[in-house]
């Protein structure tokens, strides 16, 4: 593969870095199957799309951002106040976003940004090298945040509360309001990395979210099988790590001849031999002993 090839794909990798890193806060830090990512993901794209078409396109990421955190707290809201199951409770927001997204970007159900004067954020530098180099800031300063949001009291409290909810319940700790935080921010994150997807190819499209959720955990379980270490910093290195060697993955699959749709087949196989790695080792150290 050409060097061009290459970093295309470590571009894309780290854009879905970023959503690694959400779904990590939802997967692994809270222990909750969120399915609302699906959904979330788009909005995120489609409220930056509208947002960099109308000149402000570094405004389109943190708006991107406000309008995940609003879906996620959709969900915290049907798991906590209505008791809806965390499993239905993302169906039920990940269906609603659909046609809100439409809605968003005016009844049309994509939105190119070609046309627009205002360039995305990184390709106000010149060449694909300061793309690289904007992509990795934005991914670094992101997982840095985490790590120092996770070392505070607020941050250890949602830890807690993924480890242990009884307890923490028991503890005076305000369950729900920690549902709503994590499950936020989680979603914002997401929505980040749809918003610059978005910006990264210059357009916006409602079905974009289509398999990210299977997109992301692969990232998260590939990136564990090389950091083993259970730590925070461990858990979020291996979020972006992940992504990275995953997409480099993904482009060399379709190099050897595998078709764009068959990937999310190839996405589920491979994330479903990952898991299952430890239960196949300790059943081979069974049969050796």
């Amino acid at each position: 593969m050409s060097i061009a090839i290459l970093t295309k794909a470590c571009e894309l990798g780290l854009i879905f870095a970023v959503l690694s890193l959400g779904e990590y806060i939802s997967f692994r830090i809270m222990d909750t199957p969120d399915l609302t990512v699906d959904g979330s993901y788009a909005t995120g794209g489609c409220v930056c799309a509208m947002c960099t078409l109308a000149g402000h396109p570094i405004l389109g990421l943190i708006a991107g951002f406000l309008a995940g955190c609003l879906c996620g707290c959709v969900t915290a809201f049907l798991q906590t106040k209505m008791r809806i199951q965390p499993l239905l409770a993302g169906i039920l927001t990940m269906s609603g976003l659909y046609s809100i997204n439409i809605r968003i970007m005016g009844g049309a159900p994509n939105v190119s940004l070609f046309s627009n004067t205002l360039k995305p954020v990184w390709t106000l530098l010149s060449n694909s090298k300061t793309q690289l180099v904007v992509l990795v800031a934005i991914v670094a300063l992101i997982g840095l945040l985490l790590y120092w949001f996770f070392k505070t009291n607020l941050g250890l409290m949602l830890r807690a509360t993924g480890d242990n909810e009884e307890m923490i319940r028991s503890s005076s700790i305000n369950v729900d309001a920690m549902k709503f935080l994590g499950l936020g921010l989680s979603n914002g994150i997401v929505a980040v990395s749809g918003a610059l997807l978005v910006q990264y190819q210059n357009f916006a499209d409602v079905t974009s979210g289509t398999g990210m959720l299977v997109l992301g955990l692969a990232g998260i379980i590939v990136g564990e099988a090389v950091f083993r270490r259970h730590t925070i910093a461990a858990g979020l290195a291996a979020s972006i790590f992940g992504a990275v060697a995953y997409r480099l993955l993904y482009t060399f699959a379709l190099k050897l001849g595998f078709a764009a749709t068959d990937m999310n087949l190839v996405s589920a196989v491979l994330v479903a031999i990952t898991i299952s790695i430890p239960y196949l080792r300790s059943k081979r150290r069974k049969c050796h002993a």
